[in-house]
């Protein structure tokens, strides 16, 4: 399966290091924002010994729609910003090209964009792509259902430089129907992401941890997505989507 990744800040090369040393999927470039590593070889510039050479582009001087058609790829991963989505999702969407985001925010106004996508060409997006994240909140969706009266707190921390609430706490206090103003939040340095559900029942409580080690745990969730959508057809999928069938007993 052949990849374009946008985006190549600390998450995107995590996830091209993933990419580049699995032998089912083919990084064939990446395209960042400014001119920094332009033209470079992502795999000798991660220290990755790989076939693939994953060249890195700039959006400021090569035009996507030109990129697509010279370097044609079966799926497109998008780590760069909320707005990013705009660069890419027409000239994607027409050539059919699957597209897999992980911004952890979207407006009103991205979300409606995506979904215009998606009647073109396979559309996924989930806040937090890591598949560990995405089973806690199956496994807390589950806990609620069962006692609906119990206590929750969600806790969420990040590394100091994060701003805002984690979306994929935002999504948990959702699915749980947590007020957001409720959410307990922890910056501080050295942390990549950990997300905490703790449920208090009368005489005892459940946690549900879910901590990322580090951020290949995001190219691990790409893969699997990936992976999931290989034979999708037009429409906007998420996790669920994608984890329920595995939960059919």
């Amino acid at each position: 399966m052949k990849i374009g990744l946008i985006g190549f800040g600390k998450t995107g090369k995590a996830v091209a290091s993933v990419l580049l040393q699995n032998k089912n999927f083919s990084l064939k470039w990446v395209m960042k924002r400014n001119h920094t590593l332009e033209n470079r070889n992502t795999a000798e510039y991660l220290g990755i010994d790989s076939d693939e050479t994953g060249r890195i582009y700039s959006s400021e001087t090569t035009p996507i729609a030109e990129l697509l058609d010279s370097q044609p790829v079966d799926v497109i991963i998008d780590f760069s910003s909320g707005t990013g989505i705009y660069t890419y999702g027409e000239a994607a969407s027409k050539r059919k090209i699957k597209i897999i985001s992980a911004i952890s925010h979207y407006t009103k106004k991205e979300k409606d964009f995506i979904e215009s996508l998606s009647k073109m060409t396979t559309v996924f997006w989930s806040p937090n792509i890591t598949l560990g994240v995405n089973y806690l909140l199956f496994a807390s969706k589950f806990l609620k259902k069962i006692a609906p009266w119990v206590d929750i707190e969600i806790i969420e921390e990040h590394f100091k430089g994060k701003d805002g609430i984690s979306g994929t706490a935002l999504k948990i206090a959702e699915a749980l129907e947590v007020e957001k103003d409720e959410i307990n939040s922890v910056r501080a340095g050295g942390i990549v992401g950990k997300h905490e559900v703790v449920f208090g029942f009368p005489f005892q409580t459940v946690r549900l941890v879910h901590e990322s080690i580090s951020r290949e745990a995001f190219g691990s969730g790409v893969i699997f997505v990936a992976e999931n959508l290989r034979d999708k057809k037009e429409g906007l999928f998420n996790f669920e989507d994608i984890l329920t069938p595995y939960f059919a007993v």
